[in-house]
């Protein structure tokens, strides 16, 4: 299914929300697990996605009985974000566990949990009538696990190079959004599952608020250090913007090279 833009404006705030993006290094390099949303979901459907979804209040129940053993204050200065209670920096990492085992059944341990960003969906949410402040990690697949697409909320996976999988999206095989788009851009930087882990632990973890604009009857969503964005230092690698042509996001230049040598 096609991605339809939409001008809805969302009033409500956003709700908190955990993705996984699962790593591994392949023969050609590094591979990120991408599994196939569901057409019916009211989420993306038909998109290609990482694994994740909402914070569940039975996430921060289990984070509050979690609180005597597990260091909630790591938990909080990894993702970057001093103002969260121990039960939400806690409960964060839990949904993205759970999120990880309902949705592809890989088992993971808090500690190997590394945030990586955290995209916070504006207002006018383009694709959705909701709004996600969602906190993205990295972790490496564990070496006696397989990941398996659920068959449910999700109907289809497979491990792919970032490269690949930018390829395959501009050649129209599937759709992502520009969360996914831009994760990949940045990983496609990369070598290898360490280097990504390295990278995530000794790096601030960006905050990315799109600011969305209609242009020529063209939908833009800009990120930090675009002349749009009220932010002017960039947070991240690759396009300051993607525009919505053709049924698909694309950077300005309407080059899939503008995204592979970002």
């Amino acid at each position: 299914m096609a991605l339809e833009i939409n001008s809805h404006i969302v009033t409500t705030p956003p709700r908190d929300a955990a993705t996984v993006i699962l790593l591994r290094d392949g023969v050609t390099g590094l591979e990120v697990f991408l599994m196939r949303r569901a057409e019916q979901s009211g989420v993306l459907g038909g998109a290609y996605v990482f694994p994740g979804g909402k914070l569940d209040d039975a996430d921060l129940v289990q984070a509050e009985g979690l609180l005597p053993t597990v260091d909630a204050d790591r938990c909080r200065r990894q993702l970057g974000e001093p103002g969260l209670s121990d039960v939400l920096a806690v409960g964060l990492h839990l949904a993205a566990m759970r999120e990880a085992a309902e949705e592809c059944g890989v088992q993971l341990a808090l500690d190997a949990l590394v945030p990586w960003s955290r995209w916070v969906t504006p207002r006018q949410a383009s694709l959705m009538n909701k709004r996600f402040d969602t906190r993205f990690f990295v972790a490496a697949l564990p070496g006696t696990q397989q990941a398996v697409h659920d068959d449910f909320e999700t109907t289809a996976s497979e491990w792919m190079t970032p490269r690949d999988a930018l390829a395959r999206y501009w050649a129209g095989e599937f759709d992502m959004a520009p969360p996914q788009i831009m994760s990949l851009v940045h990983l496609n930087r990369l070598a290898a599952v360490d280097e990504v882990l390295a990278l995530a632990r000794y790096s601030a973890t960006p905050t990315v608020q799109p600011e969305p604009f209609d242009e020529d009857g063209m939908r833009v969503i800009c990120y930090p250090g675009d002349p749009q964005h009220s932010q002017s230092v960039a947070v991240m690698p690759g396009p300051t913007r993607l525009m919505f042509r053709r049924k698909r996001f694309e950077p300005p230049s309407g080059t899939l090279d503008e995204l592979l040598t970002a």
